[in-house]
């Protein structure tokens, strides 16, 4: 319990959305609130300079999309607030998937024009998987889009998992006039691009008085009358427990890009998410409160400053406390090591830290030493668990188009795979590289940067393989399957033998002829087919 009022003081959460919904607006929202920014960047317009601030990759700043984690941190009413904003492109999901492992809780964003769309169907399912509790933010209300009660419908229908409104539109796009706050009892009417205060908040606890028709009109009070006797008689006081344990999402509704509904939604949170949880490893159970220092790697980013050529790991702390200049043991290289530089991170700037407590995320200056799920302790030999690959959709071989740059393209793919942008998969001996990936976009990623950072120029050559499969059984039968399908077996980065397979029907064909090999679709081997 040494810890207990900075555990507590912590809220550690990931924004997740389908792209375009509104996510890197609301991050940047949340720490205008925190006073952590003082202009939100609009990563579109050619009248603000400035870029979003969390968007730090040069080809994010050109296309104007999330490619990367960003790891903020910021105060809001005496809560200390790490908020990780995730790439909405469906080509960077895996790296969402790992931040998620990072987080106690999400906030999920959806557009009120598209409701709910494939890309947040997965995301949602890698949720459901952990039980991370998830809070709901419909966003665009100030464009017509779909009636409240049926996106509330289809959520519940495609998520999977039960909603109630803690917040209500009056109407939407141009007739947009506000939220209603169903939990506190107040009302906030809508202006376009008004400031971030609480001047329009007018406490309403009785919607039969005439106040509201004076603010609203009297069609709309009617209307919200309405809508508030259904949903008073369908949801009863809102259950927190139920919340906390991943059932069921609170809802609100709102405008990220005007600053409408937002502190609504920051003032219940920080209310009601859940301070730094229990993890898992292969021998027990962590809880955040425990005296000694544990942590794990869920992301490495290399070159965040060109210039610098550096590499930053990024540690989850999960219990205990981390200080500058401690010795610490890296569990998978059992070697000690030590840190004189941490920081944190505001988006690109960085802040050196002298401790850190359970929850935060700090940067670890990285030589090479760190690949992703590498567990940090005071001694204990122990790994996190829960922080796999899962298996890529694309394949592409990478071939060299300049063979006086070969050494800059080995340690260049070995590094970008490091961060989790690909996976890399070897054959015959290392010479032949294969990169998996969940996306196309992925791959020009990869062939930028391999250019601008490590001068490398190089091409991909498309395979037609359908699935990667970690293979596992008596070893026999393994080594037989091996020799038989020699062309499709290659190994990860960590020397596991994987099975590509050319199409759904042979994989189910190998599958049913070797009873005695299991196939796993994530690294870890806990996920079977």
């Amino acid at each position: 319990m040494k810890y207990e009022h900075e555990i507590e003081k912590r809220k550690t959460f990931a924004i997740i959305s389908h792209p375009d919904a509104g996510k890197t607006t609301l991050t940047e929202k949340f720490l205008l609130f925190g006073g952590a920014i003082q202009t939100a960047g609009a990563v579109k317009s050619n009248k603000i300079k400035k870029h979003a601030a969390s968007d730090f990759m040069e080809i994010e700043r050109q296309r104007g999309i999330s490619v990367a984690t960003s790891v903020m941190s910021f105060e809001y009413k005496d809560k200390l607030i790490n908020l990780l904003d995730t790439p909405g492109h469906k080509d960077f999901a895996e790296d969402t998937y790992r931040t998620l492992t990072a987080v106690d809780s999400v906030v999920l964003v959806i557009d009120c024009v598209k409701g709910v769309e494939e890309q947040t169907e997965r995301l949602m399912e890698v949720c459901r998987m952990r039980n991370t509790p998830v809070i709901i933010f419909i966003n665009k209300m100030d464009r017509d889009g779909q009636n409240p009660f049926d996106l509330l419908e289809e959520v519940e229908k495609k998520l999977n998992i039960k909603t109630q409104p803690l917040s209500w539109p009056i109407n939407m796009g141009r007739e947009f006039k506000g939220v209603y706050n169903i939990h506190n009892k107040s009302l906030l009417t809508f202006g376009a691009n008004q400031k971030a205060t609480d001047n329009d908040l007018v406490k309403l606890p009785d919607l039969s008085t005439n106040e509201i028709v004076e603010l609203v009109g009297e069609r709309d009070a009617n209307q919200l009358r309405e809508d508030m006797e259904l949903i008073n008689g369908v949801y009863e006081n809102f259950p927190v427990e139920d919340y906390l344990e991943g059932h069921l999402a609170p809802v609100f509704f709102g405008s990220a890009v005007n600053n409408f509904g937002i502190k609504d939604l920051l003032d219940t949170f920080i209310q009601i998410a859940p301070a730094p949880r229990p993890r898992m490893t292969d021998t027990r159970e962590v809880k955040a409160n425990e005296d000694k220092f544990t942590g794990f790697v869920f992301k490495i980013h290399a070159n965040i400053d060109p210039k610098h050529r550096d590499r930053v790991a990024f540690l989850r702390i999960c219990s205990g406390k981390f200080e500058r200049n401690t010795f610490y043991t890296h569990v998978r290289n059992e070697k000690k090591v030590r840190f004189s530089n941490p920081y944190t991170f505001l988006a690109r700037e960085k802040n050196i830290v002298d401790d850190a407590f359970p929850g935060d995320v700090v940067g670890l200056f990285d030589t090479g030493n760190f690949k992703i799920g590498d567990t940090l302790t005071e001694g204990e030999m122990m790994t996190y668990t829960g922080i796999p690959s899962f298996s890529p959709e694309l394949f592409k071989e990478l071939v060299n188009n300049d063979p006086m740059k070969t050494k800059q393209l080995e340690k260049g793919i070995r590094q970008l795979t490091d961060e989790g942008v690909a996976q890399l998969f070897t054959q015959h001996g290392g010479n032949r590289k294969i990169i998996g990936c969940v996306g196309d976009l992925q791959f020009e990623v990869i062939q930028y940067r391999l250019l601008q950072e490590y001068s490398a120029a190089c091409s991909f050559r498309t395979l037609p393989y359908f699935k990667a499969c970690w293979i596992k059984g008596d070893p026999t039968k393994v080594a037989d399957f091996m020799r038989y399908k020699q062309a499709n077996i290659v190994e990860d980065k960590e020397g596991n033998f994987v099975y590509l397979a050319e199409s759904e029907w042979y994989l189910n064909t190998e599958k049913n002829n070797n009873p005695d090999i299991k196939f796993y679709i994530t690294s870890d081997f806990k996920h079977e087919l």
